[in-house]
């Protein structure tokens, strides 16, 4: 479920109810990027668990709650449903 458009922005559905939050992205920029895990820097450097909390402990569906971010040439958003964007930066 992605669309990619000349501005390289990718849509994806991450699981809020699924193991870690930060994996599934770190498993999405993976995809993009034709990559291993052992090639791309540990998200906790940028992260440091915060998608985790957002999932785990969320807020009233009214807050609205979104992390954006930096990691390994992308701008990425995830809202506290589940919704990603990943916006190539580099």
């Amino acid at each position: 479920m992605s669309d990619r458009t000349e501005r390289e922005v990718v849509h994806r559905d991450l699981d809020p109810d699924g193991d870690n939050p930060s994996v599934q992205v770190v498993e999405e920029i993976m995809d993009f990027e034709g990559a291993d895990a052992t090639e791309l820097p540990t998200i906790y450097d940028c992260i440091d668990g915060m998608l985790n909390e957002l999932f785990s402990n969320p807020p009233s569906p009214e807050a609205q709650m979104e992390v954006k971010f930096s990691y390994h040439g992308y701008r990425i958003t995830v809202k506290q449903n589940g919704n990603a964007k990943f916006v190539k930066t580099g």
